[in-house]
This record gives C-alpha cells, sequence and structure tokens, in this order.
C-alpha cells in the first residue's frame, strides 16, 4: 500500500516540474447539482493530464539510478508524460500505442521526441509488447498505472484538493487502470477519512465496478467507448486492493452522459476536457453521484483531444 509520506516525497520531487492546477466553479453547475461544485482541471497540467505527475515521480528515480532508454505502454497521455519528461532530462523513449490511437495524443508524443510503436488495441496487448521490447532494446519500463512511484505521483492530485477545497464532502475520480483513484484516494482517506471517494467508469469499460462487486480481479473484452483514457480491460493488480480499501463506490456513465458533459464543459465553462475526463461531471449531471448539498470535487483527468474530435462529441 502506498503511504502519505510517498506521497509527499513525490509532492517534493515534482515541485519544480509540474503546475499545481487550479479548481474551476460555475454557478450554473452549483445550480443544477443543489451543491458547491470544484472542478480540479488536470487537463489545464503540462502535457495535457494527470499523467506528468506519476511518470514523472517514475521517470526522475529511474535516472537516478542508471535509466537511459524508456519503454511505455498508453493509450496517450501517459505516453505523452513519459515521452516529455525523456526529453527533459535527456532520456530516450520509446511509447507503445494502440492501433486506433487518438491522433493528437500520437501527434504530440512525436512532438516531444519519442519513437511510437503501434500494438493491438488493449491496454494488455500494449504492455506484453513494451515488455519485449525492454528485453530487445535493454531499457526501462515505466509502466501506466499499476506501480508504486507512479501512484504516489498521482496522488498529489489529491494532496492538492485538500489544500485546495474546504471540507470536500465527495471526491468524484474517474477510473481506467486505477492509478490515479489509488493514489488520490489514498491521500483523501488517510487524512480525512470521512470524505467519499467515488470512482466513474464508462458502462463498456466497467472492469473495476465488476471486479469490486465480484471481490477479484475480472476482465473485459477491449471497450468501445469515447473515453479512449478508461479503456482498460482489468484492474491493475497493485490498484485493485488499493481501491478496494479506500473507494467508496464505483459507478457508470454512458456514452450519452459523457457526451452531454463534454458539450457542458465546452459550452458553458468554456473548457476542453476530454471525455474521459469528463466522465466524472457525466455522473454527477446522471444523477449518479449522492450527495447532501456539501463541496464536490470531480477531477477533470486531461484534455487531450483534436479538432475533429471536438466536433464529432459535440455534433
Amino acid at each position: 500500500m502506498i503511504t502519505v509520506k510517498e506521497l509527499n516525497e513525490a509532492r517534493v520531487r515534482l515541485h519544480n516540474t509540474v503546475h499545481v492546477t487550479p479548481v474551476l466553479t460555475s454557478n450554473t453547475l452549483n445550480k443544477q447539482a443543489n451543491a458547491s461544485v470544484y472542478i480540479k482541471s488536470e487537463h489545464l497540467q503540462k502535457t495535457g493530464s494527470f499523467k506528468i505527475r506519476g511518470a514523472t515521480n517514475c521517470v526522475m528515480q529511474a535516472k537516478e539510478q542508471g535509466a537511459e532508454h524508456l519503454i511505455a505502454a498508453s493509450s496517450g497521455n501517459h505516453g505523452q508524460a513519459v515521452a516529455y519528461i525523456a526529453r527533459e532530462l535527456g532520456l530516450n523513449a520509446t511509447i507503445v500505442i494502440p492501433e486506433d490511437a487518438n491522433a493528437a495524443k500520437e501527434e504530440a508524443i512525436r512532438n516531444y521526441g519519442a519513437e511510437v510503436v503501434h500494438c493491438g488495441t488493449t491496454s494488455e496487448e500494449r504492455i506484453a509488447h513494451a515488455n519485449e521490447l525492454v528485453d530487445q532494446l535493454g531499457a526501462t519500463f515505466i509502466p501506466p498505472y499499476d506501480d508504486t512511484q507512479i501512484i504516489a505521483g498521482q496522488g498529489t492530485v489529491g494532496l492538492e484538493i485538500l489544500s485546495q477545497v474546504n471540507n470536500p464532502e465527495v471526491v468524484v475520480v474517474p477510473v481506467g487502470g486505477g492509478g490515479l483513484i489509488s493514489g488520490v484516494a489514498t491521500a483523501i482517506k488517510s487524512i480525512h477519512p470521512e470524505v467519499k471517494v467515488i470512482g466513474v467508469e464508462p458502462v463498456n469499460a466497467d472492469d473495476t465496478r465488476r471486479s469490486l462487486e465480484q471481490g477479484e480481479r475480472v476482465s473485459i473484452d477491449a471497450a468501445n467507448t469515447i473515453a479512449d483514457g478508461l479503456r482498460a480491460s482489468t484492474p491493475g493488480a497493485m490498484t485493485f486492493p488499493i481501491i478496494q480499501q479506500h473507494v467508496d463506490e464505483i459507478v457508470t456513465v454512458s456514452e450519452e452522459d459523457i457526451r452531454e458533459a463534454f458539450v457542458f464543459y465546452l459550452s458553458r465553462m468554456k473548457q476542453v476536457i476530454e471525455p474521459s475526463g469528463a466522465a466524472t461531471l457525466a455522473a454527477l449531471r446522471s444523477g449518479k453521484i449522492a450527495h447532501n448539498g456539501g463541496n464536490i470535487v470531480l477531477v477533470a483527468s486531461g484534455g487531450n483531444l483534436d479538432l475533429a474530435a471536438i466536433r464529432r462529441f459535440a455534433e
């Protein structure tokens, strides 16, 4: 399990690299929800998502141990983060991405100077191929979520939330492989155990919800959802026990719920938040988040989209 000490160490390590992202508010949203809603805006983070936190924490320590070439497997955002920090630290990077990868995310990875390799459509396929490349190239693997250093880095989001929002009632976090919610839930529950932590998955990618119901990790078929960052088909071996211990509930949202939340962010708040990041707002607006009218924090995990996708989702 991850400790608050590890989260605070990560926070110090990341101090000069990542942004302390702001929390945004909307009077319209507050009225709709009958609560005070705060958007933790990780879409405004460097590389456009929270992933830079865990990647930086992990890569900095890998370099200290002599790493020169990094390998990562990613649907896009983790790959961008690893490519960025590798360039900043003078390391080589190869990123394994799905064959149907988001075009904007792939372009960003290349622009950060990393080599791109396509493989399959599931996280399991990407990770397996990445590990093959590690052996072939003598490189260092930077996991997308199932790693203590990654989880500790992502958990700094939770520490920031507690310093920015007084007495949160509920913190709502999108769930893919589980690195973000594991870190955030560890931070929240270790300091304020009374605060509810709720995870959100697309209906079509509810592997974590099913796993919690069955009490063990279960796999689902490759997910078909516009929330490409939430397409993990099996919870992480390391993240799942943390989720079992610290997360109060996992709820699911439909594709239409996600689209409507995306449009709300774009039209009412003038924020470009990718579908994966809009899932938490989708859960609130569709009535899936139980609350007593207190302070609700929604983690908007990323904002990496191409212009064609914006038009498609908005229509």
